[in-house]
């Protein structure tokens, strides 16, 4: 698709992204404020070779590709704004302070609740790495399961399940 022709194209795959690292966003902003309630806890999985994460060059040897992170006992200088999160954790004793773009963030967890997301690969624009096209590529021009050659299919998922029942 040329740059004109997605000019006339609504990507809402970039709107739902954009969306949804917004809750991750206001879950951190919520936790610098009060802190954790109750058993609440964050897992974040995030990709060490994004640029802008900054982590130390042992912990990036370590987990080359993709780390997950655990804010649950332990965590000091918490913070978030509209393009990254920092927070210092200790690794064997040792406190060590991560920049991680949300961008870079592949999954954010908190299993206290049941709740995940998890995110898109995005691709050199900061959108998701999504190819509209291939959404929809059999001939009748609508979704299948068993897309050929690996192609992107969409999926519908209720959120009713990650609702908490009165």
């Amino acid at each position: 698709m040329s740059d004109n022709e997605e000019d006339n194209v609504l990507r809402y795959d970039k709107m739902v992204e954009h969306a949804l690292r917004g809750v991750v966003k206001q879950a951190v902003e919520e936790v610098m404020e009060d802190g954790l309630p109750g058993d609440h806890h964050f897992y974040i999985t995030f990709m060490t070779d994004f640029p802008g994460v900054n982590i130390p060059d042992y912990l990036r040897d370590r987990y080359p590709g993709e780390m997950t992170i655990v804010l649950q006992y332990q965590f000091y200088d918490l913070g978030v704004d509209d393009e990254k999160m920092n927070v210092t954790l200790s690794f064997n004793n040792v406190p060590e302070n991560l920049v991680v773009p949300l961008a870079a963030i592949t999954i954010f967890a908190d299993p206290s609740v049941n709740f995940a997301l998890q995110f898109q690969p995005l691709g050199e624009d900061g959108g998701p790495d999504f190819d509209p096209e291939g959404f929809l590529d059999d001939d009748e021009g609508e979704g299948d399961k068993d897309t050929k050659k690996g192609d992107k299919t969409g999926e519908v998922v209720s959120l009713d399940q990650f609702r908490k029942k009165d």
